[in-house]
């Protein structure tokens, strides 16, 4: 659901490679190699990563959940990680509970076997806020231990704190999509934004005091007409968005970047204090997202990546040394996007 994915491809024979153009990464890593590969988050012991992909040489025909383990991946290029969702609907977002034997993720599978349809219009680029996703949890065989949400609506792009006692996740059950909170086992869901807009894909700071996101907020009576006619129809177009923090009840709520186009994939530096993500803000044509750092104060931004026309989905191991994301760096020219590690260098 996240996804911007504008993306290329992949060379199978090549894992590691090295850089020059971009200091702050070193020994970067190829992790997976076909189909769409993205938003993989670090276990709580930083030795796996949970992330979804739509490959279709693993028999997939929409997005499911695998479970990875680093070190298999980095030595072997046909190394395919273990399924954890069901293999049935569409899935989103999945991220390990503090057990290391449980994966949180959205799935629709409860509404069909099947992949649901994805809406395509003219000029326009959509994402599906399908309401038939709800949070689950899996034992790493593809087990549905627990079902979170079981409210009307969209439930998704839920995230744990590194404390391990709170999920931050989207839904649009009271007419809009805001942030949510609830405890570890899904008690206790509380709405913690308001405004108008779509509120998404939240982390937890460090320390798990804070809330970073992404926010569209529609200013002008035609953005707002469209932004809820969009929502009516279970979907958005996320063009326009920037980056937003907040304590973890929704309090001293910040707007830290004011970029323009699309700024979205935040995750917080090890320090607290400083944010990557993900932007478009200096393409011309929209399609050249790269990785930049900023301040939590909304200065000193700095371009992080440049190579290849999309990286996004940043994540920082627990000890804060790696960095993983999603990149159509390596491609051979397909619409592939795949997996990256390396080494944080600051």
């Amino acid at each position: 659901m996240k996804k911007l994915f504008l993306l290329l491809a992949f060379l199978p024979y090549v894992a590691s490679f090295s850089q020059t153009t971009e200091p702050n990464l070193k020994n970067l890593k190829q992790l997976t190699f076909g189909g769409d590969n993205a938003e993989a988050y670090f276990s709580f012991d930083g030795k796996f990563v949970s992330f979804q992909s739509n490959n279709a040489k693993w028999g997939l025909h929409c997005d499911q959940i695998f479970a990875m383990d680093l070190q298999k991946a980095a030595k072997d290029t046909t190394y395919r990680p273990p399924l954890v969702s069901t293999g049935k609907g569409r899935t989103t977002c999945s991220y390990y509970m503090p057990d290391g034997k449980h994966i949180l993720f959205g799935s629709t599978h409860l509404a069909a076997d099947t992949c649901p349809a994805v809406t395509y219009m003219p000029g326009k680029y959509l994402w599906n806020i399908y309401p038939e996703y709800d949070i689950f949890v899996s034992d790493l065989k593809g087990n549905i231990t627990k079902q979170l949400t079981n409210s009307p609506g969209y439930d998704a792009e839920a995230t744990i704190s590194p404390k391990g006692d709170k999920i931050v996740f989207t839904s649009d059950r009271s007419g809009d999509l805001e942030l949510w909170t609830m405890n570890i086992d899904g008690t206790n869901q509380k709405q913690i934004t308001f405004g108008l807009g779509y509120d998404g894909g939240a982390f937890f700071s460090p320390d798990g005091k804070k809330l970073v996101f992404r926010a569209s907020r529609p200013q002008t009576d035609s953005e707002i007409k469209e932004y809820k006619d969009f929502l009516k129809q279970h979907l958005v177009a996320p063009v326009n968005m920037e980056i937003y923090t907040c304590n973890v009840d929704g309090s001293d709520l910040k707007q830290i970047t004011h970029l323009g186009k699309a700024n979205w994939a935040p995750y917080f530096l090890p320090s607290g204090n400083k944010i990557i993500f993900s932007s478009n803000h200096q393409s011309e044509k929209g399609y050249d997202f790269q990785l930049f750092v900023i301040n939590t104060d909304g200065t000193g931004i700095t371009q992080i990546t440049s190579e290849s026309k999309f990286n996004a989905f940043p994540m920082f191991s627990p000890n804060g040394k790696r960095l993983i994301f999603s990149s159509n760096r390596n491609n051979g020219g397909t619409r592939d996007t795949n997996l990256f590690i390396a080494d944080w260098v600051d």
